[in-house]
C-alpha cells in the first residue's frame, strides 16, 4: 500500500464498530436464553472467529449485513464441539473462552494462529486453576489448550496487571462458580463485560478497583447497538490533528470512561478535540470532532495506560509530530499484543527519522522534527499498520505499508474510510 502526504483530511465519517463489545455481545447472547440482536456488529476477522467458535458449540447465529442474531441456549446450553475451536488471531476470543469453557460439562481444545501460539495464556490459566479449572496448555501454557470442563469455586484474586481480557475470563468463569468471585485490579481497565452482565440480568458489582460477580441462575437475551470503536477512531483523531488543513467529525463513537484516555491525552497535548454525547444505552456514545492543532509533548503512565492501551502505537505517532518530549511508561502490556508493540514502534518510527528510544515499559520520543517517508513493516499487527499509515499522511514523500491486509482483523474498511476524507 502506497501512502503520500495528505493536503488535508476533511469530512464526517463513521468508524468500525467496537471490537471488544462485539466479541462480548456474541458470548453473552450465546449463554443467555432467547434472542440477542446485535446491531452494527464488527464483521472483522477477530469477531468472526468468536462467531465461528459458538456456532461449533451449537449456537444458531444469523448474520445479515452487520446485524447479528444470536439464539441463546442458556447458561448450560453449550454443546461439545466436534472439532478443535480455532480462535484465529483473536486474543480476546482465546482468553475469554478459557474462562467460559472451564465450567462447562464437556471437554474441548482451543487453538489459534501462529501469533496466538506465541502469546502467554498462563496469566489466565493460573487463576482459573485456583478456581478448580482443568486446563493444560503447551510450553509456557500457550495454545493449543486442552480444557476439561469441571465445577469451579469462587475465589478472590488480585490481578498482577490491569487486563480486561484476564478480568473478563475470571468474571465469565465466576458466573458458573460456587460462591462469589472477587477480582481486584491494580488499575481500572475497560468494563464492557461488567456492563453487559448487568444488562443481561446477571449480578455484578464494582467498587473502586474491586469487582464481585455472583453465580447466575440464568441470563436473558438483550438488544445491543454497538457504537464505533474509539480505538479505531483514534487513528482518524490523530490524523486530523497532525495533518494540516484537517477537520474531521466521527459519528457515534463509544465513550465508555474506561476507554477515553486517548481524549484526555490528546487534549493535554494541545489537541482540539470536541465531544458531543448522543447515546445512552448499555454503552455511552457520541460524536468527536478534531481539528489540526500544534501539539506538544506529554507524559503517559499510571492509571491512564489501561484506558488507552490499544491506542499507544498511534499515540506514539502523535508524539513524533509534537514539540518536545513525550514519555510513555507503565505499558509493559504492549509486549504481549499481536506483536511486541514497543519494539515494533521504535523500529518503524526510526525509519521515518523520529528520535525515539524504547524502555522496559514504554517509549521516550523527542518530537517536532520533520519526518520523511519509508518502507514500513507491520509485523502482522493491525494497529502497527494503521499507525504507520497515519504517520505517512503527514511525512514528506511516498511511504509503503507492507502486509497492510492485517488491518482486516479489526477494520476491513479502514482505507475506504480514509479515502472518503482525503482532499
Amino acid at each position: 500500500m502506497k501512502i503520500t502526504v495528505s493536503k488535508g483530511l476533511r469530512g464526517t465519517i463513521t468508524v468500525a464498530p467496537d471490537k471488544s463489545i462485539s466479541h462480548r455481545a456474541v458470548m453473552m447472547g450465546s449463554i443467555s436464553k432467547g434472542k440477542t440482536v446485535i446491531q452494527n456488529f464488527l464483521m472483522g476477522e477477530d469477531c468472526l472467529s468468536t462467531i465461528a467458535c459458538f456456532r461449533q458449540m451449537g449456537i444458531p447465529i444469523e448474520a445479515k449485513d452487520n446485524q447479528i442474531t444470536v439464539t441463546g441456549s442458556g447458561l448450560r446450553g453449550l454443546r461439545a464441539p466436534q472439532e478443535m475451536l480455532y480462535t484465529g488471531n483473536s486474543g480476546t476470543t482465546t482468553r475469554l473462552l478459557c474462562g467460559l469453557l472451564a465450567p462447562q460439562n464437556f471437554s474441548c481444545i482451543l487453538d489459534g494462529d501462529a501469533s496466538i501460539r506465541k502469546r502467554p495464556m498462563n496469566r489466565v490459566i493460573d487463576p482459573l486453576r485456583e478456581m478448580g479449572a482443568k486446563l493444560i496448555g503447551t510450553e509456557g501454557d500457550c495454545t493449543p489448550i486442552a480444557i476439561e470442563g469441571t465445577s469451579l469455586k469462587g475465589i478472590t484474586y488480585v490481578l498482577p496487571v490491569a487486563s480486561a481480557q484476564l478480568k473478563s475470563a475470571l468474571i465469565l468463569a465466576g458466573l458458573y462458580a460456587e460462591g462469589e468471585t472477587t477480582i481486584v485490579e491494580p488499575k481500572p481497565s475497560r468494563n464492557h463485560t461488567e456492563l453487559m452482565i448487568n444488562g443481561f440480568g446477571g449480578r455484578i458489582s464494582a467498587e473502586k478497583n474491586r469487582i464481585t460477580v455472583s453465580p447466575a441462575e440464568e441470563l436473558f437475551g438483550h438488544a445491543i447497538e454497538v457504537p464505533g470503536d474509539i480505538s479505531s477512531a483514534a487513528f482518524f483523531m490523530i490524523a486530523g490533528l497532525i495533518v494540516p488543513n484537517s477537520e474531521i467529525t466521527i459519528r457515534n463513537v463509544g465513550l465508555n470512561e474506561t476507554r477515553t484516555g486517548i481524549i484526555d491525552v490528546l487534549r493535554s497535548m494541545g489537541g482540539s478535540v470536541h465531544i458531543e454525547k448522543t447515546g445512552s444505552g448499555i454503552e455511552p456514545s457520541g460524536d468527536i470532532t478534531v481539528k489540526h492543532s500544534p501539539l506538544h509533548g506529554t507524559e503517559i503512565g499510571g492509571d491512564l495506560v489501561p484506558r488507552l492501551i490499544d491506542e499507544l502505537p498511534v499515540l506514539s505517532v502523535a508524539a513524533a509530530f509534537a514539540e518536545g518530549r513525550t514519555v510513555i511508561r507503565d505499558a509493559e502490556e504492549l509486549k504481549v499484543k499481536e506483536s511486541n508493540r514497543i519494539d515494533a514502534m521504535e523500529t518503524e518510527l526510526k525509519k521515518a527519522g523520529v528520535d525515539v528510544q524504547s524502555t522496559d515499559d514504554g517509549l521516550i520520543i523527542e518530537g517536532g522534527k520533520p519526518l520523511h517517508s519509508g518502507v514500513f513493516e507491520t509485523y502482522g499487527d493491525h494497529r502497527i499498520a494503521m499507525s504507520m499509515t497515519v504517520l505517512a499522511l503527514a511525512a514528506e514523500g511516498t511511504s509503503t505499508i507492507k502486509n497492510h491486509q492485517c488491518i482486516n482483523i479489526s477494520y476491513p474498511d479502514f482505507f475506504r474510510t480514509l479515502d472518503s476524507i482525503c482532499t
